[in-house]
């Protein structure tokens, strides 16, 4: 099983996510717990309102988890997982909304923590989360049989292609990997459902939305790196003439030309 996580602002944009309906066959409400409030998008909103109390920005910890494609995993397993999960990342008994996605047969499951602890007011420290959640996934692999990806097995075999030489540089240059750059930056297409809600995802990472000068459409760090939002995304240049188009007469929208 795969997992993904990282730390998240934007309660409103992650419900919205969570619940698209258009993406999947199926979308199922699985829990909703430690809240006042029954509901997706009730409950990240207190966890933001909750987040306001202290100095902490990205509130919430959401997690994917992925079983290999030709299995069929019941819930047990995910429930089961979850609770690893929270215990080896110092989450248990916080606030956490679970929904599973269906789509061509296949089930994968997202849960979103409160990284807000009510007691102290104060968010709570994860620390090397992708080191935990590798031996988790290696664990599960293990447990139920599961064919192991080459890349937990041996990390040389991870697959290079899917980068450029320019994108593994410009990674390096900024002390970054290029999987985790293209991670967020398709991360925050994902969650928005509108121009607005694109640029504010970014921003909320640290990234400029701009028009490049031969690119198209790109995102510009803090460092100044540009990054080509359709190699990024992996979203052909007329699909964001069609989903963004207008981005092209937005007056917040900047030019950006690369030296």
């Amino acid at each position: 099983m795969i997992l993904k996580g990282n730390q998240r602002a934007g309660g409103a944009q992650m419900a919205k996510h969570l619940l698209k309906s258009d993406q999947n066959e199926h979308v199922k409400v699985h829990e909703v717990s430690g809240f006042i409030a029954s509901d997706v998008l009730g409950a990240l909103n207190e966890a933001y309102a909750l987040s306001k109390g202290t100095k902490c920005k990205q509130f919430m910890y959401a997690l994917s988890l992925s079983p290999p494609q030709n299995e069929k995993v019941p819930v047990a397993v995910f429930e089961n997982a979850l609770e690893r999960i929270e215990k080896k990342l110092g989450l248990e008994g916080q606030p956490r909304v679970v929904v599973f996605h269906e789509k061509e047969g296949r089930r994968h499951a997202h849960c979103v923590w409160s990284r807000i602890d009510t007691e102290n007011m104060k968010a709570i420290n994860i620390s090397h989360p992708k080191l935990k959640l590798k031996d988790i996934a290696i664990s599960l692999y293990k447990e139920h049989g599961w064919k192991m990806p080459e890349g937990f097995r041996d990390k040389s075999k991870k697959n290079p292609l899917n980068y450029s030489r320019a994108e593994w540089q410009q990674a390096l240059r900024i002390g970054r990997k290029p999987d985790d750059i293209k991670r967020e930056l398709q991360e925050c297409w994902v969650v928005s459902d509108s121009r607005a809600g694109f640029e504010s995802a970014l921003q909320e990472i640290g990234y400029t939305l701009a028009q490049g000068d031969r690119r198209g459409f790109v995102a510009v760090d803090v460092h100044g790196e540009v990054y080509s939002l359709t190699r990024q995304l992996g979203q052909k240049r007329r699909n964001w003439r069609t989903g963004l188009v207008a981005l092209m007469t937005c007056r917040a929208f900047r030019t950006f030309k690369p030296p």
